[in-house]
């Protein structure tokens, strides 16, 4: 049961490092903010680009990993 455990926790860590990688850098900063509204079409619909879906997939992927290796914690 260990080594199952520790074979997915393995794997999970691997997707969240590879979704870690792939999303693109929040790089706008200070030019971003002094540079126009927030109001624009791509702001109302961000929820539906990749890199929203990235983000919240990310969420999850570390929430799965952080609870199996919590679990893993407690049986080993």
């Amino acid at each position: 049961m260990v080594t199952a455990v520790v074979i997915i926790d393995l794997l999970v860590c691997l997707l969240l490092v590879a979704v870690i990688v792939i999303q693109s850098g929040k790089t706008s900063g200070l030019a971003g903010a002094l540079g126009g509204s927030s109001d624009t079409f791509l702001a109302k619909n961000k929820a539906k680009t990749l890199d929203a879906k990235l983000s919240r997939g990310t969420k999850w992927v570390a929430v799965v990993f952080i609870v199996l290796t919590l679990v893993l914690n407690i049986i080993t």
